[in-house]
């Protein structure tokens, strides 16, 4: 099959180009599944680039779950998800959209006695932009018609689901348009407000990974649904653990786990599509750090291979600032209008200066630039980190630092976890421990470290300290069953 593909080589990133076109065949249906594609090096010499643009642009695909690729097979396009339809125009489903719709209007200070901060979760909040935001907002108050300054759409202003539409689409593969995007304050706003919906539609139960941040709990048991933990190994949530819970609602964290760092794997993808298809489930994808990927492109997010099926909920937080409240979630179409149902019921929506004023950075480039500027700066702390840390604590195995502002510490066998963070606290060091954020599965003693908010040469220093921490702290008593192996 002759692709017809084209590449604008004065724009650059060639095989982020390919592998827009390629996604775009597929989700279209020209590329059906299981067609092979052409080999790397038959393609590259096709379209005349290199074949490393080939390469990379298929392990992107991949790594999404658009493509697969096997030992002797070559690569092929994998089973792709049909579109379910919309609720028919009579069903009982759409007449409760009908109903919500009509009517409707058109962190914690730092801790005392902390000299280096390490929690998880926290971007470098001093590199804020502070100029170019102002800079921006007087340019909305000059501009903006006195109309925009009544009370808004509950769902958000035009311009910036607009603006995040595109932006979605363009940066993390999403299927996305204006009215599908939801603006709220934050993720924990979607967190909060999604399964309100989905416990008024009979959802009792929600599917969460297994550790996960212990924070969110309180925020969705608030909600009334019930909680089930479901484990995490190196290739993401176990999905045959999730169907056994019968859950019919999930959040999970793919393009970086939280706390482990992990990526869901392209084998994962596709079962846990086909799990929500087959159990007629609800799939909350919490964009974790999608921005911030070191190796590679970032892995385009689930929503993009079931939009039917996915809300992408992201947020601002750690590339400006959680200060700001701004958020999105691009939702099923018939959700999308329960949330901007909630949002005039409950809030009436987000500052409208503010949308403004982020949609007006979108659209001139300048999220991206400071995105970049973001992406060097938390690299090289990251290198920092973890240089230091092999050289004082090579016993620890290091995960999940391809991506993120974190990185996942697990620690020799039979130390004590709680220990070592209350140690590292009396040296003037903050890190989490994982074990509150385990809900029933056991695991490894590990502590989650950021490394965003500290600069290169205060990260050494708090590494030497970690690493008197962990010393001082010395191993926990053995379990009945270690004493049982070490016998043995």
């Amino acid at each position: 099959m002759d692709l017809h593909l084209t590449l604008d080589r004065s724009a650059g990133r060639l095989a982020g180009q390919l592998a827009d076109r390629l996604r775009d065949l597929v989700r279209r249906g020209v590329l059906v599944p299981g067609h092979r594609l052409p080999s790397t090096r038959d393609l590259a010499g096709d379209l005349n680039v290199s074949r490393g643009v080939v390469v990379t642009a298929y392990e992107q695909l991949v790594a999404e779950g658009f493509l697969v690729s096997r030992q002797g097979d070559g690569t092929r396009v994998a089973r792709a998800p049909v579109a379910e339809p919309a609720p028919a125009s009579g069903s009982a489903a759409h007449r409760r959209v009908l109903r919500l719709a009509a009517g409707m209007d058109a962190g914690p200070a730092d801790p005392p006695g902390i000299a280096y901060d390490l929690r998880p979760g926290k971007p470098d909040l001093a590199s804020f932009p502070r100029e170019r935001w102002a800079t921006a907002m007087r340019d909305v108050l000059r501009e903006l018609p006195h109309v925009e300054l009544n009370y808004p759409d509950p769902a958000g202003t035009r311009a910036l689901r607009t603006e995040l539409a595109g932006y979605l689409a363009r940066v993390r593969a999403a299927v996305a348009e204006p009215g599908t995007v939801v603006v709220t304050a934050g993720v924990a706003h979607a967190l909060s407000a999604v399964p309100r919906i989905l416990l008024e539609e009979g959802h009792r139960l929600l599917a969460v990974e297994d550790p996960l941040a212990h924070q969110q709990l309180p925020l969705i048991r608030a909600t009334g649904v019930r909680v089930v933990g479901v484990p995490v190994d190196e290739e993401g949530i176990d999905v045959a653990a999730l169907a056994r819970t019968r859950a019919r609602a999930l959040l999970i964290t793919p393009a970086h786990q939280f706390p482990t760092g992990v990526v869901l794997s392209p084998g994962r993808r596709a079962a846990l599509v086909e799990w929500a298809r087959a159990a007629d489930a609800l799939i909350i994808e919490d964009d974790y750090d999608g921005e911030f990927r070191y190796d590679r492109e970032p892995v385009g997010c689930l929503q993009g291979l079931a939009p039917e099926r996915v809300v992408l909920a992201g947020s601002v937080s750690k590339a400006l600032s959680p200060a700001l409240r701004l958020g999105w979630a691009v939702a099923p179409p018939w959700l999308a209008i329960r949330l901007r149902a909630a949002r005039a019921l409950y809030d009436l929506g987000s500052s409208v200066p503010d949308q403004h004023v982020l949609a007006r950075m979108i659209a001139t480039g300048a999220y991206d630039r400071h995105l970049r500027l973001m992406r060097r700066r938390y690299r090289d702390r990251r290198d920092a980190f973890i240089s230091t840390l092999t050289r004082r604590l090579p016993e620890i195995r290091v995960h999940g630092v391809s991506a993120g502002l974190h990185a996942y510490l697990e620690l020799p066998a039979g130390t004590d976890e709680a220990e070592v963070v209350a140690q590292a606290s009396a040296l003037g060091v903050a890190v989490e421990g994982v074990a509150p954020m385990r809900l029933r599965h056991p695991g490894p003693p590990a502590i989650v470290v950021g490394y965003a908010r500290v600069p290169e040469r205060r990260l050494a220093e708090a590494v030497d300290l970690l690493a008197q921490a962990v010393s001082d702290a010395g191993r926990a008593e053995p379990t009945p069953r270690e004493r049982t192996d070490r016998a043995r």
